[in-house]
């Protein structure tokens, strides 16, 4: 049992090369559109076929530029919804304000559940998203969210890559902070390993600062990988690394669904301890994937599996078992 008249794939400008990806995967063409601006700066979006009882499903990270990124999702949303598509899906590898998902101080907005809602309201009917920064956000929505990671992918990638260090029990898997113990720990029974906490203390004085305080497991004599879900600055992994290292790992590597590296990231990486870096491409690289450190692997088959079962009414969490 399919759901409309057929699958219509749409890109949005944030992340074709993601989108040819997905669409090569499922032998699907992306259907053809223009995206174009006004003399003002006003986005401008149209389809050029037809999407009258389809369903829809737009790619579109909303990583940098953000705003523009998610105005631009909105507008192709509304688009399908008055040309009488049966179902808009969006589909968000990155889901940008996601850190944005409670009051870490007095009058501060929830931007997470702000955009949660404009989406609903912008003629969304679902999301197809990874390794939101916090679980609580699906509850944000008061529409169906299908929250995908990408953990089995990139301990795939380690499996492999450090598979004598994990014969020998020489791996340990470190949580950057307290808030991502679960992540790890996760990330750890797939490897078989222990696991390790790194205890910062961040500045709220200062954004995306942080300290290194203690770190509580086994790391000295053992291969250290950090897991996180999203690497922005990179200055909290680049202080773990040189934490693990100075209280004796052989050495460190870390890995993160969501590579934004934004400010003085790629120069943090340079300099730190870290000897690889392995992402999803859920947020394009331009000139960064270069980097000698930074690895990404394919998240998109995943999400290609996910928009086909959607589509076919199917279970997503079967894809998990």
């Amino acid at each position: 049992m399919s759901r409309g008249n057929g699958i219509k794939l749409f890109s949005g400008t944030a992340h074709p090369e993601f989108a040819q990806k997905i669409s090569d995967v499922l032998n699907i063409p992306l259907s053809k559109a223009k995206h174009f601006r006004f003399s003002d700066g006003e986005i401008g979006y149209s389809p050029d076929e037809t999407v009258r009882g389809a369903d829809v499903f737009i790619i579109q990270p909303t990583c940098n530029p953000a705003n523009e990124n998610l105005m631009q999702l909105l507008i192709m949303a509304d688009a399908f919804k008055r040309a009488s598509a049966h179902y808009v899906n969006a589909v968000i590898p990155y889901f940008g304000y996601a850190r944005q998902d409670r009051k870490a101080r007095p009058r501060e907005p929830i931007t997470a559940k702000l955009v949660a809602n404009i989406l609903a309201h912008g003629g969304i009917d679902r999301v197809i998203t990874a390794d939101l920064h916090a679980g609580q956000i699906q509850g944000f929505f008061d529409i169906p969210v299908d929250h995908l990671t990408g953990m089995k992918l990139l301990a795939g990638y380690f499996k492999e890559f450090l598979a004598e260090d994990l014969r020998s029990g020489s791996v340990v898997v470190v949580s950057p902070d307290v808030g991502g113990v679960a992540r790890a720990r996760k990330f750890a029974v797939m490897l078989h390993t222990d696991i390790a906490i790194v205890d910062k203390r961040r500045s709220h004085e200062v954004a995306n600062v942080s300290e290194v305080m203690d770190i509580i497991g086994d790391v000295k004599d053992r291969v250290a990988i950090l897991v996180d879900d999203i690497i922005d600055t990179a200055g909290t992994i680049c202080h773990a690394a040189k934490g693990l290292m100075d209280r004796g790992c052989k050495k460190v590597y870390a890995c993160a669904t969501h590579a934004v590296l934004s400010g003085k990231a790629i120069e943090n990486i340079n300099n730190s301890e870290i000897e690889k870096l392995i992402f999803s491409d859920t947020v394009p690289l331009g000139e960064k994937k270069d980097n000698p450190k930074i690895m990404q692997l394919s998240i998109a088959p995943l999400f290609a599996e996910a928009i086909m079962r959607v589509h076919s009414e199917m279970s997503i969490s079967g894809m998990f078992d």
